[in-house]
């Protein structure tokens, strides 16, 4: 099971450095930041853009694979998030990985003030969102009309340090997602239940639906599912996985179980609501486990 760690990014820039640094030393093997321009209770406080944020870890690091979980279409034009994309890609050689989700409501959603869209709108707008972005870093020269986005004559040369295109992570939990993922995803991430206080059972029953649900995506695009990554973000309210290391080692098992080939937690923070249990001390084993792992 490989492990992944979200870092927000509201640390100044030499904190911020300094921990995504420390991430690739513990030997972490994905680490991802947030694509908002702002979050809860933190949109008053330091929040860096994520694109310059992932290129100047990307060229301070060597390792470490980077990416954000996720961007989405509430304010990101394809065409130039491709340009950006392929940027990274080339700073860090090959080292980005683009997570893509549909786009919630609240917090920073609104900020360009843009009408509110239904559910419905939204994944409409994400299928034509990771369409476009997949022919934008596949091809240098693309022209596309859509209902959503229309491009010119776009080009992105180079091209991307990865071929054909960087990998997408789809977040996902939807059919008509799913079925997105399953076309387009080297990765499929989820967080099981849409209730973060959700009952074990309840998490994993969750879990295993969405899995059987992405196995007839992928049969329906004609596609092996063993070939797609499976990933879960645990937050930092998922009580349960967080209260013991014990109850670490059988979410991690359980989730083995089920065919997931990754998990990604979130690195702590001072100001994170208190959990029944300490969970910077599970961080801390997680941590230091990985630094004692091979290659950690």
């Amino acid at each position: 099971m490989r492990v992944g760690v979200v870092i927000l990014p509201d640390l100044r820039w030499p904190d911020a450095l300094a921990r995504w640094r420390e991430a690739e030393a513990i030997g972490f093997s994905t680490a991802w930041t947030y694509d908002h321009l702002s979050w809860r209770t933190l949109r008053d406080g330091p929040w860096l853009g994520a694109v310059p944020l992932l290129a100047g870890v990307a060229a301070a690091t060597t390792t470490l694979r980077l990416g954000t979980l996720v961007t989405s279409p509430n304010f990101r034009h394809p065409a130039l998030l491709a340009k950006d994309v392929m940027t990274l890609d080339e700073i860090s050689a090959g080292r980005i990985d683009l997570g893509i989700g549909a786009g919630g409501t609240g917090f920073d959603a609104d900020v360009l003030g843009e009408p509110p869209l239904s559910a419905r709108e939204r994944v409409d707008r994400f299928v034509e969102f990771v369409d476009a972005l997949d022919v934008l870093l596949r091809e240098p020269a693309a022209s596309l009309q859509g209902h959503s986005y229309t491009v010119v004559e776009s080009r992105t040369y180079p091209g991307c340090t990865q071929h054909p295109r960087v990998p997408f992570t789809i977040a996902a939990a939807g059919p008509r997602a799913l079925a997105v993922a399953a076309r387009h995803g080297a990765s499929w991430v989820t967080y099981g239940a849409r209730d973060p206080l959700a009952e074990p059972a309840e998490w994993f029953d969750a879990l295993a639906t969405q899995t059987r649900s992405l196995d007839a995506a992928c049969h329906n695009a004609k596609r092996d599912p063993a070939t797609l990554r499976r990933e879960v973000l645990i937050g930092l309210d998922l009580h349960f996985a967080q209260r013991t290391i014990a109850a670490w080692d059988e979410v991690v098992g359980r989730l083995a179980e089920l065919g997931f080939s990754d998990v990604v937690v979130h690195w702590p923070r001072p100001k994170d609501p208190d959990l029944p249990g300490p969970h910077p001390l599970i961080f801390d084993e997680i941590c230091a486990r990985l630094a004692a792992s091979p290659g950690g």
